[in-house]
């Protein structure tokens, strides 16, 4: 199977190497793409340089379009791509686990995996915004995740077409699962290790109640759909 790795990228030119470095060495036959969502730094000029695909918008559009485009590549430019990992170029998640997120994917265990988090080594802040969105999205819809909001995600191209257009924003994760679900595609979780900058928090206050308000919608048209 051939795999295609998707890295958005926002003023990443302190890791941009880095990650595209590992991604060659856990995933050396893979197809590589950076999609640069209007970065103001060298993370286009150094992406470029580490030889791999680059894909720029010219204003920064949100990580929900940046996936879009990276997705509506792989489709359209490289149909002999069968899984897609998507994997942030923050250096929050380790890329030496990506070869974790694929496993299951080759094996044909699942076609959408998403890792999740040790919540005892989460800030405590997000640990309990996630306690709760978890809460809710697995009554909501009737699941047992253990995460809903990591963004280590690995899909197949069949899953990728049936999901459709990401929506952007914070609710990235849980709208992806939500669609997941609707088309039921196997879903399976893995444990991933994540690291936090200190003073990342920011914006959290509309980030929770912007996730939510969107779980609990979703959710209830969800549960209506079932009737």
């Amino acid at each position: 199977m051939k795999i295609g790795v998707l890295l958005p990228a926002y003023n990443e030119e302190k890791n941009i190497r880095t990650v595209i470095k590992d991604v060659k060495k856990y995933l050396p036959n893979s197809e590589i793409l950076v999609v640069d969502d209007g970065s103001t730094d060298r993370t286009n000029e150094l992406a470029r340089q580490a030889g791999v695909t680059v894909l720029r918008h010219e204003i920064n559009k949100g990580k929900g379009d940046a996936l879009n485009t990276g997705f509506e590549y792989f489709l359209k430019q490289h149909p002999e791509v069968d899984i897609v990992v998507v994997a942030d170029t923050d250096r929050q998640y380790y890329i030496d686990e990506i070869v974790k997120i694929v496993k299951p994917l080759q094996e044909k265990k699942a076609e959408f995996v998403m890792g999740y988090r040790n919540w005892k080594k989460v800030p405590y802040a997000n640990a309990m915004g996630n306690f709760v969105w978890r809460i809710l999205f697995n009554l909501f819809f009737n699941t047992n995740l253990k995460d809903t909001n990591c963004g280590y995600i690995g899909l197949t191209r069949k899953a990728i077409k049936k999901i459709g257009r990401v929506r952007g924003g914070y609710i990235i994760e849980n709208a992806m699962l939500g669609d997941a679900i609707r088309n039921e595609i196997k879903i399976k979780q893995i444990p991933v290790s994540v690291k936090y900058r200190k003073g990342r928090v920011s914006h959290f206050t509309r980030m929770f109640f912007g996730i939510l308000i969107f779980i609990i919608i979703e959710g209830i048209k969800y549960r209506l759909s079932k009737i």
